[in-house]
């Protein structure tokens, strides 16, 4: 998928976390756990094209980031804020399942799936990524 695809669907995203914490965070964690994994995927994919890391038809899979080898295994290259960058999407898949299919999540713990995102949104605009 090339970056403007991956562009209208992380936009698409975002939005709709917007909604749903506009609507309550707690009434949507779903939504919100749901929607942050898929933009992790769709920035870091983004980040990878544009360095030119990975082909084009090269897909990233937001469960590669539940093992650390699968992780260093599908990413041995490096890239700026590399570590950071893992950390961060890892953290917010972590949480993926619980607000996904869990039962209903402090708003702590969904606020914090959200801090990541932004972190990591940040770290991926560092590492230069200016489209998002």
């Amino acid at each position: 998928m090339n970056i403007e695809n991956h562009l209208a669907r992380l936009q698409e995203g975002l939005q709709v976390i917007q909604e749903a914490i506009e609507k309550g965070i707690e009434q949507r964690q779903r939504t919100i756990g749901f929607h942050a994994s898929s933009a992790c995927a769709d920035m870091f994919e983004m980040l990878l094209h544009k360095k030119a890391l990975i082909d084009p038809g090269f897909v990233v899979k937001h469960e590669w980031f539940k093992s650390k080898n699968k992780v260093a295994e599908k990413f041995p290259f490096t890239f700026p804020s590399k570590e950071e960058i893992l950390s961060l999407i890892q953290a917010i898949e972590e949480k993926r399942d619980a607000l996904c299919y869990g039962r209903p999540q402090k708003a702590e713990v969904i606020r914090q799936a959200l801090e990541e995102l932004n972190c990591l949104k940040t770290k991926i605009k560092e590492a230069g990524l200016d489209e998002i």
